[in-house]
């Protein structure tokens, strides 16, 4: 599960364990006593316990532990103390011990311990190890791990637990590792415990992708579904699908496709399988074949079969569970391994009993058919195409895609071949796999010489070569097509210029806005109001705005008499870009809303980033936060790298902006590892505008002047480096050249800006502008720019670009000793800041109100944060920090740490005075 992404301070190769690794750091620290000083580590085959064990001796190491380790083995579980021969191996003979503690360790493990006609005596054995460890541990503290325990000997585990419960008062901590149904049972409840679940979408796909072969497209989806997070799945599977082994991928419908394992795979999820009855793997075939298996289907399959009675055996090993009427194989990888275990007419001969079975469930029947096929069949191909429909009608477009690219595969017919590979993509698209898009209508060309056809293949091949952050290619696609059919079909045209749209604003290329408006032109008609505004604003928002926003209302007026997906995506991105942000939360909300109930996943991520810039935007964070956690987990699992770029620079951006700069500049980092971003310009401004926030809250305000002056060209006249991203930046461009010195230099910026601008900017972008201006000008003329920069009542639907201006104009009333008009500005700057959990501009309020004369009243408790306030409660009931460190699994430095930063918060200065603040607290 290692991979070169960074998920934990310490732990830059390892993926989505932060909270486990966190408790592997506060167990080293409880060598000193502190906390619980045994951990428990289960999971299921392949989660990564070893890698954490592993993991946890670097980091003991580094703190200067001893190392002791054990693993267990299944050709050792009958040598009676093998575990513990293997831990206290460093350490024997035991020189320093008393005599009779070194005579139970010889008789135990001396080199004639085989010879002793005397019973061992348990208790003088276990109280020798201790005496050894404790000896150890009183010249180095000891690390204990002990891995793979579902294997060890009974003697070494009683050795163990003896030990566990001994260890108070001796630097020495213990972490034991072991399968979640094999945990010894003296350590089963006694001790803390942690399970390694599956790994989160983000971060199976993260790890999926960093592996030397990443598959993509299809096989990607298939991995990310079949592995269920399991990080040695993850590893595996791509594995075998590099060596050239394809597995079963059309048995995708009847539960979905089964990939080829390797042999370590196959050794941890199928061990048992050889040794089974055939009875029982007869079933265990049909149940695998089945996907989502019921005990009625399999005995209807087999009638000549007892299913109950075969399937015990495999119950018993833990292959399977039979329960309310269904039969669940423990995981995706056992039915892989199932199935392959089979000859292809076992197979066979499956799917035709089941299909059998199932004449009353046309879906079902039709995959099973399809899977029995031999080859081309024009009647199960049409079975699979009308299931495509009956999913697509209910929501399910990679089912719907997955039908229809089977049915292709089975259809004699080229022209209708093509045309069912064309829809597949389609489906595609919608459930949110571009790599995918990209193969299907790839393909579509060389079975037809249909122009039609061939120009709508070549709309989705550039949609996904957009969201996959190729623009250049996505753009010869799409502007060719726009072009070759402006007059032929003009709606096809105009699709696939709004398709071009996207990647021609996220490109930032003058060159390409150029072509898009030459071909806007060229098709006639009045079709499709939404994306003609939404590709006219795309070429130019800043000066076609009064003209583009009478297009914008047209298209609203359409959208009233049609509430389409397409309609209401091209609206929204037209309303954000025109600076019209409340209809673009509302236009994208509604149309998330559509998309949900349509279970189109694909659209999903995009929309759902452009509804968190727009959140943003509009002041509404938590919700942007979790729209853009959101888009990133869909567009991680589904490929789309723009989405996952932007949506990681956006979370970046909301970081900083609410005090943790560190975290901030990390995850803009890591947003755009491996990403050129000169051909992203729209996210080259983004990115460069989260390090620069980081910096400025970080008091590096040199650092913060650079990464905002690179949003615009270093020319003689500086001009925006994306067309329309940059000018929204020049308002904090500003504040960062006053703090570094470097006001002349962003001055030009400025007067260029200002000269670009006229004569009629957004109220927003007036507002960036006039807020610049002030700030960057010595004279008594920056009153007037601060004040339009506020006066505007429409520029209310920005809060915090407003509070900005709220802020500066009254730090520069207060500064020329006009307090009692500062600080009106000041107070409402502060209300936006700690609504939107702004922290350091909200300290940096506090102070100039205070300055100004104002009382600001301290925080109330409800803004310490959960942990915060668990820590509070516990010191208020009389607790030490070692007490709640223990209680919380903390180190009591850290309890130090957060205790520190709720007195201040509480407007508290003494420990004693918690109870009474919160008790008030909870009152009021």
């Amino acid at each position: 599960m290692h991979a070169g992404t960074t998920d934990h301070p310490s732990d830059p190769g390892i993926l989505g364990r932060a909270a486990e690794l966190g408790r592997l750091d506060r167990l080293l620290g409880a060598v000193d006593g502190s906390g619980p000083q045994v951990l428990v580590l289960t999971g299921e085959p392949g989660a990564g316990k070893s890698t954490l064990v592993d993991r946890a001796a670097e980091r003991g190491r580094e703190r200067g532990l001893g190392i002791l380790r054990m693993r267990g083995s299944e050709g050792e579980a009958g040598l009676g103390l093998s575990g513990v021969h293997q831990l206290l191996h460093p350490l024997l003979p035991g020189e320093g011990l008393p005599a009779a503690q070194r005579e139970a360790l010889d008789r135990a493990f001396g080199p004639e311990a085989a010879g002793y006609e005397l019973k061992l005596d348990q208790l003088s054995l276990c109280v020798g190890v201790l005496g050894l460890i404790t000896e150890a541990a009183a010249r180095r503290s000891q690390l204990l791990l002990v891995d793979d325990a579902q294997w060890l000997d009974l003697g070494s585990v009683d050795v163990l637990a003896f030990l566990a419960r001994r260890l108070e008062g001796r630097p020495v901590v213990l972490l034991l590792a072991a399968r979640e149904d094999g945990v010894p049972a003296r350590f089963d409840r006694a001790f803390p415990q942690i399970t390694l679940g599956p790994l989160s979408r983000s971060a199976a796909g993260q790890l999926l992708d960093a592996q030397p072969d990443p598959p993509r497209g299809k096989a990607r989806a298939e991995i990310l579904r079949q592995a269920a997070g399991n990080p040695l799945a993850l590893i595996e599977l791509p594995r075998a699908l590099a060596r050239g082994r394809t597995g079963d991928m059309g048995a995708g419908g009847a539960g979905g496709a089964t990939l080829p394992l390797t042999a370590r795979l196959e050794n941890l999820f199928a061990a048992d399988l050889p040794g089974l009855p055939a009875p029982t793997r007869a079933a265990l075939l049909l149940a695998a074949a089945a996907g989502p298996a019921r005990l009625t289907d399999l005995m209807r399959a087999a009638p000549e079969l007892d299913v109950v009675q075969a399937l015990d055996p495999a119950e018993r090993a833990g292959l399977v569970r039979v329960a309310d009427g269904g039969v669940l194989l423990r995981h995706p990888l056992v039915r892989s391994a199932v199935y392959h275990a089979a000859s292809f007419h076992e197979r066979r001969q499956a799917h035709l009993a089941l299909a059998a079975a199932l004449a009353d469930e046309p879906d079902r029947r039709a995959w099973h058919l399809a899977a029995a096929a031999t080859g081309q069949d024009a009647e199960v191909a049409d079975a699979l195409a009308e299931s495509a429909e009956r999913a697509r009608g209910r929501g399910g477009y990679a089912a719907a895609a997955t039908s229809l690219e089977r049915a292709a595969e089975l259809t004699p017919e080229p022209e209708l071949r093509a045309r069912r590979l064309l829809t597949a993509a389609q489906a595609a698209m919608f459930a949110g796999h571009p790599q995918w898009v990209g193969e299907l209508s790839g393909r579509v060309g060389a079975m037809t010489e249909d122009p039609r056809l061939r120009a709508e293949a070549s709309l989705l091949g550039g949609w996904a070569l957009g969201v996959t952050l190729r623009h250049e290619e996505a753009l010869t696609l799409l502007l060719g097509v726009a072009e070759a059919t402006a007059a032929s079909a003009p709606e096809l045209a105009l699709g696939a210029l709004s398709t071009a749209a996207t990647s021609v604003y996220n490109s930032g290329a003058p060159r390409y806005r150029a072509e898009l408006d030459r071909i806007s032109g060229l098709i006639d008609g009045d079709g499709d109001p939404a994306g003609r505004a939404w590709a006219r604003a795309v070429v130019d928002p800043v000066h076609e705005r009064p003209l583009l926003t009478r297009h914008l209302w047209e298209g609203l007026a359409a959208l009233a008499q049609e509430e389409s997906l397409g309609n209401l995506t091209a609206l929204g991105g037209a309303t954000w870009i025109l600076d019209e942000t409340e209809q673009a939360v509302r236009i994208l909300g509604l149309t998330m809303d559509l998309l949900r109930r349509a279970g189109s996943a694909g659209t999903n991520a995009t929309v759902t980033q452009a509804l968190a810039l727009a959140l943003f935007e509009n002041g509404s964070w938590t919700a942007a936060e979790e729209a853009a956690h959101e888009a990133f987990w869909m567009a991680t699992e589904a490929g789309a790298d723009n989405v996952t770029v932007g949506a990681g620079i956006l979370r970046a951006t909301l970081r900083a902006l609410q005090g943790d700069p560190a975290t901030a500049r990390t995850e803009a980092l890591h947003a755009v590892r491996g990403v050129d971003l000169r051909r992203s310009l729209s996210l080259q401004v983004r990115h460069r505008h989260a390090m620069g926030m980081a910096a400025f809250v970080a008091g590096d305000h040199a650092d913060a002047y650079e990464h905002l002056r690179a949003t615009f060209t270093r020319d003689f006249r500086p001009a925006p480096v994306h067309y329309h991203a940059s000018l929204y930046y020049l308002g904090d461009l500003a504040a960062a050249a006053v703090r570094a010195g470097r006001a002349d230099d962003a001055r030009t910026v400025a007067a260029a800006v200002r000269q670009d601008l006229k004569p009629d900017p957004s109220p927003r972008l007036a507002a960036v502008l006039h807020r610049a201006t002030a700030l960057l000008t010595d004279a008594d003329e920056a009153e007037r720019h601060f004040r339009a920069a506020l006066d505007d009542p429409a520029t209310d639907c920005w809060p915090f670009e407003k509070a900005l201006a709220h802020l500066d104009f009254g730090e520069w009333l207060r500064r020329r000793r006009r307090s009692a008009e500062a600080r009106p500005h000041l107070s409402a700057a502060l209300e936006c800041f700690q609504r939107l959990d702004a922290r350091p501009w909200t300290e940096r309020t506090k102070a100039e109100l205070r300055a100004a004369g104002a009382a600001t009243a301290p925080a109330p408790a409800g803004e310490l944060t959960p942990q915060e306030r668990q820590i509070a409660e516990l010191a208020a009931q009389g607790l030490t920090n070692r007490d709640i460190a223990a209680r919380l699994y903390l180190s009591p430095r850290t309890v130090g740490y957060h205790l520190h930063k709720v007195f201040p918060k509480l407007g508290i200065t003494a420990r004693a005075q918690l109870r009474d603040t919160l008790t008030q607290e909870d009152q009021g």
